[in-house]
């Protein structure tokens, strides 16, 4: 990337910092527009509502354009566990249906299928992690005819492995299985074709890899989806005309956009613009070349230390997060601890360090990493 994109992101500066897998740094238009908006509220009260909205409606323009899906196949929810919750809560469960997942998805990706599992015995057939990566032969083989939900994450936060989309969402059709993908972690990282990639419906958020504040997460749902889950979270907005409050037997929306249930943060939906727009204009296909080139750097220049590289590293499966462990017993929290006091900001995984650049950061930052790794 460049110095002008650089210099847009205060803990750039401040920091090395090689955490937008967790939460990355928000730039300083995204700033600008969030007070604008706030300070707005302050001086004309609800005088530009109907502008709040629009910007709402530009958001929801600009995901589903980086998903290439329809404007009105994107809601925004509060966050990724909701999206999930939603769609694990409105399927009509029956004896004898299973669902495949990964043994590490994040918990926002499991705890919505386990309370299917516990609540309608329904089976939960998890395939397990192969030195860091998804067997995605050994997944697949776990899809049925009774099969009918696949859940599965475009990347894996605690290993960085990328699946294969369009294999997993292929085999997932075959068996009418609704496919969905939990995207927070790729989703500014890596293009999406959601309906080339056969996915069914998709969860992600604002605060990772979209370099914006938390609280816009956002759902899609195929028109195959919609007619199969049910919106169990309804508000005043989520019906056909929601300024009509004297009409009580209205239909309430026929597309994702029944999930919009009332009001959002509108503030943040002015920074997200921001984000999204900077994100589009330096385009997913130069981020993703800029973040295989420093990761390589990062797994070429610990080849003389003491770790081993967790991540698969193979064409197709790489991606911006790189996980690591120390050979000598150093523990990933030591590790972090050691780094931060350096100013150099990771995040412990369990017994991985997790290290995940972003279109902001540069070979330098690597290299400072990389010296001051104990």
């Amino acid at each position: 990337m460049n110095h002008e994109i650089r210099s847009l992101f205060k803990a750039a500066e401040k920091y090395t910092y090689l955490n937008s897998a967790a939460v990355s740094t928000i730039p300083r238009t995204a700033i600008e527009a969030i007070n604008w908006q706030i300070a707005d509220v302050a001086a004309n009260g609800t005088l530009h509502f109907d502008e709040w909205v629009a910007t709402k409606d530009r958001c929801r323009g600009l995901i589903a354009s980086m998903l290439n899906v329809r404007n009105d196949q994107v809601a925004f929810v509060r966050n990724t566990s909701d999206g999930i919750a939603s769609i694990a809560n409105g399927l009509d469960w029956q004896a004898g249906d299973n669902i495949v997942s990964f043994e590490r998805e994040f918990p926002a990706n499991f705890y919505p299928w386990r309370r299917v599992r516990d609540e309608f015995g329904i089976e939960l057939r998890l395939s397990p992690e192969r030195e860091g990566r998804i067997d995605e032969d050994e997944l697949i083989s776990l899809i049925d005819a009774r099969t009918k939900v696949v859940a599965i994450s475009a990347v894996q936060f605690a290993s960085g492995f990328r699946a294969d989309l369009e294999r997993i969402g292929r085999a997932a059709r075959a068996v009418d299985a609704l496919f969905c993908v939990d995207v927070i972690q790729g989703l500014g990282q890596i293009p999406f074709d959601l309906p080339a990639q056969y996915v069914d419906a998709a969860c992600g958020a604002s605060h990772k890899w979209l370099c914006a504040p938390e609280g816009c997460g956002h759902i899609f749902l195929s028109d195959r989806a919609r007619d199969r889950v049910k919106p169990t979270l309804l508000g005043w907005i989520s019906v056909e005309e929601p300024w009509d409050f004297d009409d009580r037997v209205q239909p309430f929306k026929s597309t994702a956009l029944a999930w919009e249930s009332g009001t959002g943060p509108a503030a943040l939906f002015y920074g997200l613009e921001q984000s999204l727009k900077l994100l589009i204009e330096v385009g997913s296909e130069s981020i993703e070349k800029h973040l295989a080139e420093l990761t390589d750097t990062l797994c070429d220049g610990l080849g003389g230390k003491d770790y081993e590289i967790v991540s698969s590293r193979r064409p197709g499966e790489k991606t911006a997060i790189v996980c690591v462990k120390h050979l000598g017993g150093l523990t990933s929290g030591q590790i972090a601890s050691a780094l931060e006091a350096e100013g150099v900001i990771v995040s412990p995984r369990g017994d991985r360090l997790r290290i995940s650049p972003h279109f902001f950061n540069n070979i330098e930052d690597i290299d400072r990493l990389i010296a001051a790794l104990p």
